[in-house]
């Protein structure tokens, strides 16, 4: 049985029949009551919640937040313009173009799941509720306050489908929980936010400057999280507080804004990007930087294949491997039988050929398959490639690649006299090996985001958007399909080694256990499909993205130990149930899985 929804739009209440609120509480009263708990929740902020420094963060200061504290202080203070925009005060309307309710649902869900978190977090480890002080009631009581109120805000219902008297008390059941899991998607629902209007040119890239400043620093932030407790916290207040701006309608007008100068927004992004190296006081965490422009570019690789001519490959990480292991063999390493040593450049033209020579191998005689058939073949090529270079000891054949041992003291590079293995000084910041290496992956990631561009915008870009939607159709239409396939397992496959030749020097070493179909360790065949499955099918950032989450997530949650994959998994499936077209979806997909949204205006060739 269907529901039929009416619309979202906040409405208000006080007459008969009027739209109300998932409690029993006014909507004056709790509209007062989320406000008046925001702010009280920021006030707490200010006070000690535990008497003990044992807790991470340093609970115990008057005056000024720390660890945990700061995470509710941000969220409190999202609720609390959510709150006053929905009293209509001058100058903060521009706040909520969606409408405020649902909005201040999830921003006080945010305030609620991060403080109740922390309190019972301080409770657990210091063994009971007599260690918070004051600041840790008040917390728990005003964020408590705060999500119930917003629960009474009022929203428009579903109409109730009829009943069937002859239905079995089971499907009664299923019937009723239905209608009440429609009633409770409804209440966190939004209306359609109004069109932003054309701005001035200097303001529109303020907003975006504005925009990829706040995405630094949540990044650094959460990249820098310095103990579980507090990481966990920042994905509970970023995943919250990201879905109650894009309630509130502040996402979709920010993404109107950086369509109409995506060249500003993507050289903006990766200055972004480059800033972050010197954001740090040291090498730690470049090193989780550099891998995760590696993981990432590999997925933008594999998104031409999958997101663009819908061709499933689960071998994808055997190109990795063939770039970095094409890369090391010529990098002079003791380990190597070749004794020879190419420049950079050199290298990476072997460690890209050589992916796509495999890739051309591989593809010729299997991609008449489709579908499933595919998948599995190229699940046998990552494997058959994992096993091949294991084998390769000088026993089991050939001395080529030092079998599990694997290639190993690969020399750091050195590029027109600059050696990425030493400290450089670059504006009185001190860059270590690690971030010499984030500049340079930074650099090859922006050549695949350029390559994927143009390719996805051009003529054969748009027969792999044709072979994606409709094999059969656009055979008929004079496609060229297999060629057209081809060239897209070659292109994916040369981008992949392209990152591999960089890995090999980034890791030192090159073993075939770093080339898994699946691990706890991206990047891995798994790990990279998921990535451009999270991120979002054929958009360039959906996959960036979506790498940057699957590394930084899984390397933070290492002391979940056997249940971390279970947790990863846990996560997709949500995920893939309450929203399958992934993070940053092209407008076309999320139409496939939303067919009541909005039609687009505007389509890009690749469906964008």
């Amino acid at each position: 049985m269907t529901t039929q929804t009416t619309d979202t739009t906040d409405a208000p209440a006080g007459k008969t029949g009027a739209p109300r609120g998932l409690i029993g509480i006014p909507a004056a009263t709790g509209r007062a009551l989320a406000l008046g708990g925001s702010v009280l929740t920021i006030v707490s902020t200010f006070l000690a919640w535990t008497w003990t420094s044992a807790f991470p963060g340093d609970l115990t200061v008057y005056g000024y937040p720390g660890g945990l504290q700061v995470l509710v202080l941000v969220g409190g203070v999202i609720a609390t313009l959510f709150c006053l925009s929905s009293y209509g005060v001058r100058g903060l309307a521009w706040l909520t173009p969606a409408g405020p309710d649902a909005a201040i649902r999830f921003a006080t869900l945010a305030v609620f799941a991060t403080s109740w978190y922390t309190v019972l977090a301080i409770t657990v480890d210091l063994g009971g509720v007599v260690n918070l002080e004051p600041g840790g009631y008040i917390v728990a009581v005003a964020s408590l306050a705060a999500f119930l109120g917003a629960l009474a805000l009022p929203f428009e219902r579903p109409e109730p489908d009829p009943v069937d008297p002859d239905d079995t008390g089971w499907e009664l059941f299923r019937h009723e929980s239905g209608q009440k899991w429609q009633t409770l998607k409804a209440a966190f629902a939004a209306g359609t936010p109004r069109r932003l209007g054309t701005l001035p040119s200097y303001a529109e890239i303020l907003v975006i400057v504005a925009v990829l400043a706040v995405g630094l620093t949540v990044f650094t932030y959460g990249i820098g999280t310095e103990y579980d407790e507090q990481f966990i916290g920042f994905l509970i207040t970023a995943g919250f507080g990201f879905a109650a701006l894009n309630k509130a309608g502040l996402v979709a007008q920010a993404s109107q804004i950086t369509a109409r100068h995506q060249n500003i927004t993507i050289c903006g992004a990766f200055v972004a990007a480059a800033m972050f190296p010197f954001t740090q006081t040291d090498d730690q965490y470049a090193t989780i930087g550099v891998y995760i422009l590696i993981f990432a570019t590999v997925a933008l690789g594999l998104n031409i294949v999958v997101g663009l001519a819908g061709l499933l490959d689960l071998g994808y990480v055997a190109f990795l491997g063939v770039g970095a292991y094409a890369a090391a063999l010529v990098s002079g390493s003791p380990s190597s039988p070749f004794d020879v040593k190419f420049p950079f450049w050199a290298a990476v033209l072997v460690g890209a050929a050589a992916s796509l020579v495999f890739g051309v191998l591989i593809g010729a005689p299997t991609l008449r398959l489709r579908g499933d058939y595919l998948a599995i073949v190229t699940l046998g090529f990552g494997e058959i490639f994992r096993i091949t270079v294991n084998n390769l000891d000088g026993t089991s054949g050939p001395d080529l690649t030092n079998g599990s041992n694997g290639i190993s003291s690969i020399p750091n590079l050195n590029i027109l006299g600059f050696d990425f293995g030493l400290e450089h000084s670059i504006a009185g910041f001190t860059i270590g090996r690690f971030a010499n290496y984030f500049f340079l992956m930074l650099l090859i990631t922006a050549v695949v985001v350029l390559v994927f561009r143009r390719s996805g915008d051009s003529r054969i870009g748009r027969a792999w958007v044709a072979i994606r939607e409709d094999e059969t159709a656009a055979l008929a239409m004079g496609i060229n399909g297999f060629r057209v396939k081809l060239i897209a397992f070659a292109l994916g496959a040369s981008l992949a080694g392209l990152a591999g030749t960089v890995q090999a020097h980034v890791t030192y070493t090159v073993t075939p256990e770093q080339y898994l179909f699946a691990g706890v360790i991206p990047p891995n065949s798994a790990f990279l499909l998921a990535a451009v499955v999270l991120g979002g099918m054929g958009t360039i950032s959906g996959p960036l993205i979506g790498a940057s989450l699957l590394f930084l997530i899984p390397n933070k949650l290492q002391f979940l130990g056997d249940y971390q994959l279970f947790a990863f998994g846990l996560a997709l499936i949500l995920l893939m149930r309450f929203r399958p077209e992934g993070l940053i979806p092209n407008r076309r997909r999320q139409l496939e899985f939303h067919e009541d949204a909005e039609a687009p205006t505007v389509l890009t060739k690749a469906g964008a």
